[in-house]
């Protein structure tokens, strides 16, 4: 890249939707809808989770922490997305990119922080049920909870102090939001460090996921030899492996975009992407809980019908 061009900015260029205003309108209302669905139904776990005091219990707990997390993430994106539908040129300041980066992907990180807590979780009420309460103790789930967030935030406050270094010869993104590799990709010089420590936060969540299937290997072979293990296994643990696979499969496609998007896929295509990795865990982590754990649904309706007999009286 040559060095002529821009060597300091204060400023981004996104990769905005190519619309008319009339289309712009149209986004505004599905996109405010889908986030105002998002911010609804996971605060309205937290809300029941907190307020239960038969849901204070590891399993759910730590479903509160997923969806702190999933409100988190969405408010990285959502509010400045939905600003920049409505303005002609989508721009973002210095420090508001990497706030959003920081933002996002230490969201990220923290989903799958998270899932494998809840994984650690199950595996000791499943496979070691008799020590389960002299394990899990609340100094243990605070220590858990701490751990899902601090090392997603350092792992990407790292990575953002790294890139934040770099001098730029260049000022757009090709995205709808702002992304560390997207900024490391305007580097005039190599980058080398923020590449191996890249790769190295990569490897460090290979690591979770591997803890996980690890976990479930241990599960399904504690719980195939009793029906009572298995029924438990399917009740409590078909969700947690949906939001992994929910979680998992976003990141693919965010990481197919990163690398591929803004080169060889059709503008929609990329934003379906981009939009893809922000819109589904978020709304379906919840929605998938919510549903399945049957204590946790009847709690929500618990909940629900005694606000409408209070609003109704």
């Amino acid at each position: 890249m040559a060095t002529d061009n821009v060597y300091n900015t204060s400023v981004f260029t996104l990769s905005g939707i190519s619309a008319t205003w009339q289309s712009r309108y149209i986004f505004f209302g599905i996109t405010f809808l889908c986030y105002l669905l998002i911010v609804s139904v996971n605060l309205t776990l937290v809300l029941t989770i907190s307020l239960r005091k038969n849901l204070h219990e590891p399993m759910y707990i730590f479903l509160g922490n997923l969806c702190v997390n999933g409100l988190y993430g969405s408010a990285g994106f959502y509010p400045k997305f939905l600003s920049d539908l409505l303005t002609e040129l989508q721009v973002i300041s210095y420090t508001g990119c990497i706030i959003q980066v920081l933002i996002i992907y230490s969201s990220v990180l923290c989903d799958f922080s998270t899932l494998t807590v809840m994984a650690y979780d199950r595996f000791v009420a499943i496979c070691r049920p008799l020590e389960y309460h002299a394990i899990m103790t609340s100094r243990t789930i605070v220590t858990l909870i701490l751990f899902s967030w601090i090392t997603p935030v350092f792992c990407m406050s790292l990575l953002v102090v790294l890139s934040s270094g770099l001098i730029l010869c260049g000022s757009h993104i090709e995205k709808l939001y702002c992304e560390n590799w997207a900024i490391v990709r305007l580097s005039c010089f190599p980058t080398t460090l923020c590449n191996v420590f890249g790769y190295i936060v990569i490897l460090t969540y290979l690591g979770h996921v591997f803890f996980i299937l690890f976990s479930y290997m241990k599960l399904i072979k504690t719980s195939i030899t009793s029906t009572e293990d298995w029924n438990k296994f399917m009740q409590t643990c078909t969700p947690h492996l949906l939001s992994l696979i929910n979680v998992t499969v976003a990141l693919l496609f965010d990481t197919m975009y990163s690398r591929y998007g803004s080169r060889d896929f059709p503008q929609s295509l990329r934003h379906f992407l981009a939009l893809e990795f922000l819109v589904v865990p978020p709304l379906l982590n919840p929605l998938i809980y919510g549903l399945k754990l049957r204590k946790v649904r009847n709690e929500v309706f618990r909940c629900i019908k005694n606000k409408t007999v209070k609003f109704e009286n």
